[in-house]
């Protein structure tokens, strides 16, 4: 039996549903015949009460890591996580995130890692829906074409509250109360959230260094009542679109309110769930609907990155 030691940064829903599912499916572990050894777990307050199984060594220092054959980032933001992992990167050690921020916004530091199959970042575009893993694998047979896609269920939240007649600040001020938007909720409607998936995405599609910098990102600050009752009446719904598409031989990114027939793929996902549309020449169209938030769905695609680790397979690698 292999023992493989697991360090996590950060306790909140996700890292401790993550640390719970590792115990749940240890079973699964043990079967390719691995023992999941956690070494310790970042937190900022020891006082706090956490649902982590028992016996989980939380600190609130980054001793561990050195003791870490891989490390699991539940923390986000961007510079902090960053500026503890970097020593840890440098030893050439793999790193699951679902940090779209850190990887649109750092590329430039964190791209040699990722050629390198050091990064495993499948939860970081529609949380648990598997997107990434067939773009950096079979899909690359394909001469990809462009994409669609709605990527943040805080929008789709909102916009479908307002289909249902309620005024964006109202709709905006359920999403806080029920704890899918942040205050301020600036990177979830104003588009940038959608934004840092849309650049991790186009690294593996269209150009392997694409900068967050080239998206154009509008968000759904603007949208009104009658905007959204405008389109319900055309037999089309308002939607925060990530669109991927050539134009004039370049590769253009852009996140904007959309309205689409009512019986388009990106319509029919259900209200908090993401959807993409793959468009390949040899593929055809392909549609990947699913759960895009959340903190055990996230934590499913994570353990699975540690799964993909455990048996040998690299990380998620961009176009060369």
């Amino acid at each position: 039996m292999r023992t493989v030691t697991v360090g996590v940064l950060g306790s909140g829903t996700v890292g401790q549903d993550v640390l719970t599912l590792i115990q749940r499916r240890r079973d699964i572990f043990s079967d390719i015949g691995v023992n999941i050894e956690i070494s310790g777990v970042l937190v900022r307050d020891l006082t706090k009460a956490r649902n982590v199984p028992a016996g989980t060594p939380l600190t609130d220092t980054c001793d561990f890591l050195q003791q870490s054959e891989v490390v699991i980032e539940c923390m986000g933001g961007i510079d902090r996580p960053l500026g503890l992992l970097r020593p840890y990167l440098k030893s050439g050690r793999p790193l699951i995130t679902a940090n779209k921020a850190l990887l649109a916004e750092r590329w430039d530091e964190l791209r040699e890692y990722a050629l390198n199959g050091k990064l495993y970042y499948e939860a970081s575009v529609m949380a648990g829906t598997p997107v990434i893993g067939p773009m950096s694998t079979v899909l690359r047979a394909s001469t990809f074409k462009g994409l669609l896609a709605t990527l943040n269920g805080t929008c789709n939240f909102i916009l479908t509250q307002m289909e249902q007649g309620k005024e964006y600040a109202q709709a905006l001020s359920e999403a806080q109360a029920l704890g899918y938007a942040e205050d301020p909720p600036t990177l979830d409607v104003g588009g940038f959230d959608t934004a840092h998936k849309l650049t991790v995405l186009a690294r593996f599609s269209a150009d392997g260094n694409y900068a967050y910098e080239n998206v154009q990102v509008t968000g759904i600050e603007h949208v009104t009542l009658e905007d959204v009752q405008a389109a319900r009446a055309r037999g089309e719904h308002i939607k925060l679109v990530g669109e991927l598409h050539q134009e004039g031989g370049q590769w253009q990114a852009t996140v904007a309110p959309r309205s689409l027939p009512h019986d388009h793929p990106l319509c029919n996902a259900g209200a908090g769930r993401n959807a993409l549309v793959y468009e390949g020449e040899e593929s055809g169209s392909l549609i990947f609907a699913g759960g895009g938030a959340g903190g055990m769905v996230t934590a499913s695609a994570m353990v699975g990155d540690l799964l993909d680790y455990v048996l040998g397979f690299p990380g998620h690698v961009p176009l060369h």
